[in-house]
């Protein structure tokens, strides 16, 4: 499976000017991708002003998505603002190329910067499949508790790749790394962080710092921090099995539920 992954600068709560950036990103992908992953709240930063940048569950972005999944002829995922049921969600949304589409909410709400005052978290995970490929996408402060990445039930894996669209700021980049690979090490999974870069209307600085990793850990593909930058690698299903089968530490993972 290919995946493109995309670490830019975003436009402060600018939908339109976001859109057309991202507009000019996905003119550069001239090979074949199965999954273009872009950041979190992609079309307006990690803002915490959801009654003015909000759209509808299945508004202007995810009309967006739609089309460029089919232009592209591949899934595209990342985050947006949204506005659902009177409530606001960070959502996910996951949109393949034959208009099928699913979508996640943040689990974790990063109460530091009170997001948790401003949207409601998810209840609920999604999977999807790519070929080959089971996939979870999960959202920036969700990297922090491994219980809700779990990825052995009754001690088999649940999912092939692991994905994390963020916000995620410099202050706080050596722990982004690090949890991201023992994110991987655990799951005996690939793991796609996808990070923003630039500063935000806070003025918080983002150095990206974007990972794709295989399972045992090793960094595969990581773009230079700072820098904008388009990625696509292959991430190999038989080397995944391959590994699970000489080290099959999902035959003793403890089996627990969560409440």
């Amino acid at each position: 499976m290919k995946v493109t992954i995309i670490q830019t600068n975003l436009f402060w709560e600018d939908r339109e000017k976001n859109l057309e950036h991202f507009n000019h990103l996905l003119s550069k992908i001239n090979e074949p991708t199965d999954l273009i992953v872009l950041p979190e709240m992609f079309t307006t930063g990690f803002s915490m002003h959801p009654e003015k940048i909000a759209e509808e569950h299945l508004g202007l972005t995810f009309n967006w998505l739609t089309t460029k999944a089919k232009e592209k002829k591949a899934v595209i995922t990342g985050s947006v603002a949204i506005k659902y049921n009177h409530q606001f969600y960070n959502r996910l949304h996951w949109v393949e190329p034959n208009g099928n589409s699913s979508f996640y909410d943040k689990r974790h709400l990063f109460r530091m910067a009170k997001e948790d005052e401003k949207y409601t978290p998810g209840k609920e995970k999604i999977i999807n499949q790519i070929s080959d490929m089971t996939i979870m996408p999960l959202i920036c402060y969700d990297l922090r508790f491994p219980v809700w990445s779990r990825n052995f039930k009754k001690q088999k894996p649940i999912y092939d790749v692991l994905i994390y669209v963020a916000n995620w700021p410099e202050i706080r980049s050596y722990q982004w790394k690090q949890l991201l690979i023992a994110r991987a090490i655990e799951n005996q999974c690939f793991v796609i962080g996808v990070n923003r870069i630039g500063i935000d209307g806070n003025n918080v600085n983002h150095s990206g710092d974007s990972l794709i990793l295989n399972p045992r850990g090793e960094i595969i593909n990581n773009p230079k921090s700072n820098e904008e930058s388009i990625e696509t690698i292959t991430l190999n299903k038989n080397y995944l099995n391959d590994f699970r089968k000489i080290f099959p530490v999902g035959l003793d993972a403890d089996e627990f539920n969560i409440i």
